[in-house]
């Protein structure tokens, strides 16, 4: 039938809560205040932990410190470690549409700029890990997203070569889905970007009870 590749911060699962608290507490474990509210910063936290430590850093100092990014990332992802799944929890539907798409013969992979170990450890958390054949994070190729080939290496860990499409909510995967040549369904409740409007997705999904049919109606039309 096809494969359905999906991002995973921001389009399975609102993860925002608890990498924010990561990254608060990686500056307060350095006597800062911390800087980063889910209000302000939802979207922020899609986009991981080095973009939360230049926000939080800047907001705090007045500039951007890319040694303080860099010096602090590895204490930001121990801290995050430690609590991946606390207030993470799936969009409404998602399970369920995941048991349609396999149930229909598709298959299915997550293609994450997460790091994998913390990919694997909070898929695991959630209990979600089996509907998924493969799953690449930040660290698991020499490349990572928008590199098609980040994409294409998911496909690969699958032993699959059919039609695809990717899932995601940023800019970042419909760059990728653009590279890797394949359409690109756009999640709009997650970190969707005034820049997006500058690509065009095969679709736009708001609710997950929706993503069957449109999973459909794209590989008829591909």
């Amino acid at each position: 039938m096809g494969a359905v590749i999906f991002d995973l911060d921001g389009t399975l699962a609102d993860t925002s809560q608890d990498l924010l608290n990561a990254a608060n507490a990686t500056f307060e474990a350095l006597g800062y205040d911390a800087p980063l509210t889910r209000e302000a910063d939802h979207a922020v936290a899609f986009h991981g932990g080095r973009k939360m430590l230049s926000v939080g850093i800047e907001r705090l100092t007045g500039e951007v410190d890319q040694a303080f990014v860099d010096g602090q990332y590895q204490n930001l992802l121990e801290h995050y470690k430690s609590g991946v799944a606390v207030h993470t929890q799936f969009f409404d539907g998602v399970e369920e549409a995941l048991g349609q798409l396999r149930d229909a013969g598709y298959r299915l992979g997550i293609c994450t700029n997460k790091p994998e170990g913390l990919a694997e450890q909070l898929m695991a958390e959630l209990n979600a890990r089996h509907w998924f054949e493969a799953l690449l994070g930040a660290d698991s190729l020499p490349v990572r997203k928008p590199d098609p080939a980040h994409y294409t290496g998911v496909l690969d860990a699958m032993g699959y070569c059919g039609p695809s499409l990717l899932v995601g909510d940023t800019v970042t995967d419909l760059q990728t889905a653009e590279a890797a040549a394949v359409p690109c369904i756009l999640c709009d409740f997650g970190a969707l970007e005034a820049g997006a409007a500058d690509f065009i997705p095969a679709a736009t999904m708001t609710d997950y009870r929706d993503l069957n049919e449109i999973v459909e109606q794209i590989f008829k039309s591909v």
